[in-house]
């Protein structure tokens, strides 16, 4: 039973890993200007904390809120052929009143 002792090691991500790409959307354009909520995809590894210290890593910006959402895979079809899209973590980040992020 060593296995139940050990901790769990955790991967560490540098702030580019974690962050994939920024969401544009016609909803995370709503919510930026509305909320100050962006949205990322992450690494499906991150939880929480990662995702906020590589937003304000490289955003330079003060991370209030991060919230996650995990993305199942969709089916698709090509003729005879079925499969799924891969399943991908989605993070929405809220900003400090002050704090913006321009990606234009």
């Amino acid at each position: 039973m060593a296995g139940h002792t050990e901790e769990k090691k955790k991967m560490e991500l540098d702030s580019y890993q974690v962050v994939l790409r920024p969401l544009i959307t016609e909803k995370g354009t709503h919510q930026s200007a509305r909320y100050n909520a962006y949205a990322f995809q992450v690494n499906v590894l991150a939880g929480k904390p990662e995702v906020k210290r590589a937003v304000e890593d490289l955003f330079d910006v003060r991370v209030e809120k991060v919230r996650i959402q995990n993305r199942p895979g969709k089916p698709r079809r090509v003729k005879f052929r079925h499969s799924n899209t891969g399943a991908w973590k989605k993070a929405i980040v809220t900003l400090h009143e002050e704090d913006r992020i321009d990606f234009f």
